[in-house]
């Protein structure tokens, strides 16, 4: 293997954005995500000698965050917070704002199962194909596919029970953007 001296600095001001946004859409937490961010970037510093360019420092550090957030997301099991299902719905009635949709829906791929939500986010956020997806979460591509069309037909449910879908979107298969 041929030894090519990499700056840290970087693939840190290359990746940094990249990394907390993944991070910050799939926790939701800002501090939590500026946290994890940082421990995967001392990571990366530690393993820098394994690293061997650009591209391969930022495909470890997309994977690398992607699993640490699942693996906080996780631990959150352990300190309950009070859950979605749990506040009662605003009693204004008629049309929403797109704001008020915008915060609906991503509260609701918010309450998508770890592995599904963290499949969703790097769908639609990072815009990567199922196979990269696939690649990067070390799970069959069935799978991602998998889990893409059953949390894809589960937030159209949901979109259209409370009346957030248009007529004209409903039997499609792309959520709105307003989702991450």
């Amino acid at each position: 293997m041929v030894s090519v001296e990499i700056d840290f600095a970087d693939i840190v001001a290359e990746n940094q954005s990249m990394v907390f946004s993944i991070a910050l859409r799939f926790l939701r937490n800002r501090e939590t995500a500026e946290e994890l961010a940082q421990d995967v970037f001392l990571q990366c510093f530690e393993q820098s000698g394994r690293i061997e360019n650009a591209v391969h420092a930022s495909s470890w550090l997309r994977r690398a965050i992607c699993h640490r957030s699942i693996d906080e997301l996780r631990k959150r099991r352990f300190r309950p917070a009070i859950g979605l299902d749990d506040i009662p719905e605003p009693a204004a009635a008629g049309s929403m704002t797109d704001l008020l949709a915008r915060d609906r829906l991503r509260g609701m791929v918010e309450a998508l199962p770890e592995k599904a939500r963290m499949v969703v986010v790097l769908r639609y956020q990072e815009d990567l194909q199922p196979t990269e997806i696939a690649e990067l979460l070390g799970m069959p591509v069935s799978t991602v596919k998998s889990h893409l069309h059953r949390s894809l037909a589960l937030l159209r449910g949901r979109l259209e029970k409370r009346g957030l879908m248009k007529a004209e979107a409903r039997g499609g298969t792309a959520v709105p953007e307003v989702c991450l």
